[in-house]
């Protein structure tokens, strides 16, 4: 089953692909947008080199990887997602690979959430409302079992969206970080949404 486009009423969300690695590129380059993951703006290198796994990781588990969002006026409230992505306006990086990482379950039917937005486009309710289509699509769509989702205690927006989609919280955990961040020592949260709470309209 490859990636399918998904929609919401604001956002076109489109399999990514290696025509999108400038928009990549573009989006790390704000150290703020990535305060709670590296603390930092990232290198082109460094960015050429996760886009590479980003499309090496979406052919893992049928259906699922990562999408790059376009709205129209940049997903502003009230407007119409675009019929085309050359139509819109690039406003995120939206993530549902098979969760894989060294806090994580080693399953397949796990997958994590994660959501990257420039930072003109925060505050519209442009995460949740793409997260919600992406939870829709892991469980009706692809069968997984559960969703997870992972940020640092302090990230509250992030905290924000995770709750707004009716994922519950699971723990708080300490990772080893080689080069901690500002506010590690509180260290990170975990939320889940399984099949059984979807099915129940915690995700609606």
């Amino acid at each position: 089953m490859p990636q399918p486009i998904l929609h919401t009423d604001r956002l076109l969300l489109v399999p990514l692909a290696d025509r999108h690695l400038e928009l990549a590129v573009q989006l790390d380059a704000d150290p703020e947008v990535l305060r709670h993951i590296f603390g930092r703006a990232r290198s082109r290198d460094e960015v050429v080199t996760s886009h590479a796994g980003r499309l090496a990781a979406a052919g893992k588990v049928d259906g699922l990887g990562y999408w790059m969002a376009f709205g129209t006026d940049g997903g502003a409230r009230g407007s119409a997602r675009p019929a085309r992505e050359e139509d819109g306006d690039f406003v995120g990086l939206l993530m549902l690979p098979p969760a894989h990482g060294p806090d994580q379950p080693d399953d397949p039917t796990v997958a994590e959430l994660g959501y990257r937005l420039p930072r003109r486009c925060w505050g519209r309710g442009l995460a949740s409302e793409a997260s919600r289509v992406l939870l829709r699509h892991a469980f009706d769509t692809v069968g997984q079992a559960r969703v997870i989702a992972q940020t640092m205690t302090v990230n509250a927006g992030s905290r924000r969206v995770m709750e707004a989609v009716g994922m519950r919280y699971v723990r708080t955990f300490h990772p080893s970080w080689d080069d901690p961040l500002p506010d590690a020592e509180q260290g990170e949260v975990e939320y889940e949404m399984t099949r059984e709470m979807w099915r129940a309209g915690r995700g609606g």
